[in-house]
C-alpha cells in the first residue's frame, strides 16, 4: 500500500481520537472536577431551597491580608448568610472537626487534604469582617459531592449531596431583617474582586503557593528510620479493619503510627 495513503488514514484516525484524549485529561484535571462539584450544587440549590427566601452567590474571590480567598457559594438568608464548601471527592473519606487534616482512601492509595473546615473557617472570617455579622449569623457548611463515603462520624455542617440543604432549612429562627439581607447582597457584589480569568489565575497561583508549604509541614515520617509512610488497614484481630500508618519499607522497616496519632 502507498505510504502516502497509511500516513493520510492515520491522520483522519487521529482527528477522531484527538477529541477524545483531550476531554479524558480535561475530564480528570482538578479544575474541572471544581467546576463540576460547583455546578451540581447550584442545580440542586434550585430545586431544594426556596430562591425567595434563599439567595444564592457563586464563586466570590474576596481580597485578604494576605491574598486572596475564594468562596465557591454564598447563600443568603433571613436566616444568616451560609458559607458552602464543595469537595467533589470518591473514596473513603476519614475526619473530625478538630484534625487538621483528613484522609481520602482510595483502595490502596491514600492521600491527606486540608480539613475543609479550617478552609472554610479563613472565608467564613473574611465574610464576617467584610459583612460586619456575628458568629450567630453566619454558617460554615462543607459539602462531598460525588462518591464518597464518611468512614468516621462527621459534624452535623460536613454533609453529602443534599444533606446541605437539610442543614440550611434546619435554621428557622431569623437573625437578619429582610433590608439586611439586601444589604449583605450589595456588600458581597462590591467587595468581591470582579469575576475574571486574571482574578481566578491569580487567586489559583496564591492557592498553589500555600499547598506546598502545607505540604511539606504535614507529610507523615516514620518514627523509626525517618522514611515515607502509607495508610494500611488492619486485616486480623480485635483490631480487624482499622486504619494506621507503617512504614513503606516493611518488612525491613516496622515502624507504625496510629491514625488517631498522626491527626
Amino acid at each position: 500500500m502507498d505510504l502516502s495513503i497509511i500516513i493520510s488514514q492515520f491522520l483522519k484516525a487521529a482527528l477522531y481520537f484527538i477529541p477524545i484524549v483531550v476531554l479524558i485529561v480535561v475530564m480528570k484535571s482538578p479544575a474541572f472536577k471544581g467546576w463540576l462539584g460547583e455546578s451540581v450544587l447550584n442545580l440542586s440549590t434550585k430545586f431544594l431551597l426556596d430562591k425567595n427566601k434563599y439567595h444564592l452567590i457563586k464563586s466570590v474571590t474576596l481580597p485578604t491580608e494576605d491574598g486572596t480567598t475564594q468562596v465557591d457559594h454564598i447563600i443568603v438568608s433571613v436566616f444568616g448568610v451560609f458559607v458552602v464548601e464543595t469537595k467533589n471527592m470518591k473514596g473513603w473519606i476519614y475526619g473530625g472537626q478538630h484534625q487538621k487534616t483528613w484522609i481520602q482512601k482510595i483502595y490502596k492509595h491514600s492521600s491527606k487534604f486540608q480539613n475543609p473546615l479550617h478552609q472554610n473557617y479563613k472565608h467564613v472570617k473574611t465574610l464576617e469582617a467584610l459583612l460586619a455579622l456575628n458568629e450567630e449569623q453566619i454558617h460554615s457548611v462543607v459539602v462531598f459531592v460525588g462518591e464518597s463515603t464518611f468512614k468516621t462520624p462527621m459534624p452535623e455542617n460536613v454533609t453529602k449531596g443534599g444533606g446541605y440543604a437539610k442543614y440550611i432549612k434546619s435554621k428557622t429562627t431569623p437573625v437578619l431583617s429582610d433590608s439586611e439581607v439586601l444589604e449583605i447582597l450589595e456588600k458581597i457584589k462590591m467587595g468581591r474582586l470582579t469575576p475574571s480569568f486574571k482574578t481566578n489565575r491569580d487567586h489559583v497561583k496564591h492557592v498553589k503557593s500555600i499547598v506546598a508549604a502545607k505540604e511539606a509541614d504535614t507529610e507523615q515520617s516514620c518514627p523509626k528510620c525517618g522514611g515515607s509512610m502509607a495508610l494500611r488497614e488492619v486485616k486480623t484481630g480485635s483490631n480487624a479493619g482499622k486504619s494506621f500508618w507503617g512504614c513503606k519499607q516493611y518488612p525491613k522497616c516496622r515502624g507504625i503510627v496510629n491514625l488517631a496519632e498522626s491527626q
